[in-house]
Formats: structure tokens, sequence, C-alpha cells
């Protein structure tokens, strides 16, 4: 069989392209920079999920601003949120989002129950919030990229798609001198394993920069935590970044099908929500550009 080579140039490009349910929160507060934070690894199995009409199944793991420290309820953690707007983007689908953020935990807390608190629950994918505990505690960050590149392998081996997600720009977090390495180290961890990363500090950067004056706050009074408004953001632009990934694959996965009937001589034709024609190691997901 003849498989064409898609370049991570051309999945971006096709991200930033995809469409996009139409969303209130998505203009203004929520508004993402141009071209959105695009997720570029292929997440084969929620995409699949998808295509056979669901039920669609997410674990978001990590520490306080998973489980929501900051919110005035449960129901504004960005789990709860992420649930409610990616129902919105696909209202045939049945979804879930389980919430298994746990307050002050580092990368070795997590990891130690990765088995119990995501594998065990067979997700289709598994948001890792990850980093930010081990800026705010040290600067020796050696053991913590050896413990990231451990936690997504096992997700990985067990069928699980992975999202790791980064630090919150946030004032306690820029005190600290090792963001910069962390945010470097989460990165270069998604990229070697070829998953995917939802770079949350530059997304939070942009808001801050580009945001009134009097807009609400994103980060709460204590320096560090997210606000109602912040959380809510925050699901909007993951929910949009997951979407358009889905959208990008499909659109992919069509073109190499497309490529290989042309070279057989065949007509060309539309694949069904064909996903997987594509290796993940085909790709490399630092291709994006930064967000400024």
């Amino acid at each position: 069989m003849i498989r064409p080579l898609i370049r991570s140039g051309a999945l971006l490009a096709a991200i930033a392209i995809a469409p996009l349910t139409a969303h209130a929160g998505e203009s203004g507060l929520c508004a993402a920079p141009p071209g959105g934070v695009p997720i570029i690894a292929p997440l084969e199995h929620f995409a699949a999920r998808i295509d056979k009409g669901g039920p669609l199944n997410i674990v978001a793991v990590g520490s306080s601003s998973t489980a929501g420290t900051g919110a005035s309820n449960p129901g504004q953690t960005y789990p709860s949120q992420l649930e409610t707007d990616l129902r919105q983007r696909f209202p045939k689908l049945e979804i879930h989002v389980v919430n298994r953020g746990k307050g002050g935990e580092d990368a070795p807390e997590e990891l130690a129950r990765l088995a119990g608190d995501v594998v065990a629950l067979h997700p289709d994918l598994a948001i890792w919030q990850v980093g930010t505990n081990a800026v705010l505690r040290r600067d020796d960050l050696a053991a913590d990229g050896e413990l990231m590149r451990e936690g997504v392998d096992l997700l990985k081996r067990n069928g699980i798609d992975v999202v790791l997600m980064d630090l919150q720009y946030a004032p306690r977090v820029l005190d600290r001198s090792a963001f910069p390495a962390m945010e470097d180290l989460v990165a270069d961890t998604a990229d070697r394993a070829h998953v995917g990363l939802f770079r949350r500090f530059a997304l939070m950067r942009y808001w801050q920069r580009s945001h009134a004056p009097d807009a609400p706050a994103m980060v709460g009074a204590d320096g560090l935590h997210m606000t109602d408004a912040g959380y809510e953001c925050l699901a909007v632009d993951l929910a949009a970044a997951l979407e358009a990934n889905w959208h990008a694959e499909a659109k992919l996965a069509r073109r190499a099908h497309a490529a290989v009937d042309s070279v057989a001589g065949l007509p060309a034709q539309r694949a069904p929500g064909a996903h997987g024609l594509q290796s993940p190691t085909d790709m490399r997901r630092n291709d994006a550009l930064p967000l400024n």
C-alpha cells in the first residue's frame, strides 16, 4: 500500500482552518490568539470515538487548577465546563469528563495514582495538567522530566490519548526562576512522546496582554489559582482545540485516502471518518508558532 507522508505543517494548516462551532465565550474575554491554541499531535482514540458516535470519555488529572481551587462551585471547574462545552460542540454524543484533580500534588503523587485514577477508568483521552507545583517548590527539575515521561508512557501503553497541559500564567509562577525550564520540559516531553500539548501558559499570557484593564480577572487574589472566568475560558479554548484537532485529522485522512486512490488510478473518494493513516511519529508538534 502506498502511504503518503503528511507533514506537521499540513496538519497545523488544517487545524487553523478547521470549521468550529460558534460559541459566545470564544469572542471577547475568551478569545484565543489568531489560529487558536492548536493541539498538533493526532489524538487517534479520541477521534475514533467521535467517528463511532461515542460515548466519549475523558479524564482530567492534575493538581489544584484541575480540582478547581478558586472556582465558586464544582460546576465552575475547567473539567466540568469542558464537558458542557464539548457536548454543545458534539450534541449527538454522550460525553463524560471525570475530574481527578487533587490540590497540592506534584508529578510524583500524580504518577503514583495514574493507574488507579485514570487507566482504571479506560478513557479515550487523559488531560494531564502538570508542572506548576514543581516550579513553586524547587529549582532543580531534573527528576520531573523522567516522571512525566513515565506517566505518559503508562497512559499510551493502555491505549489512552494524552494531552499535557502546562503551567498557568500567574504572578506566583512568574516569581519563580524555574518556570521557563518547566514550560520547555513539558513541551519537550510531549514532543518526544508524540502526544498532545495544550499551551495554557502562552494562552493566559495572551489573555493578560489583550484584555482591557477592567476585564474580569483570570487569576485570583492569591496570585496563583484561576477564577471562574479563567476556568471558563480555559474550558472554551481547550474544547476548541480538541474539536479543531478532530476536524484536522478527518481532513488529512480524506486527503491521504484521495492521494492513494489517485496513485492507484482510482477516482478520489471521501474516507468516511477515517483516521490513523498518519503515524504520530511522522509528526513534530512544536512546529507551531509561539504565542507571544
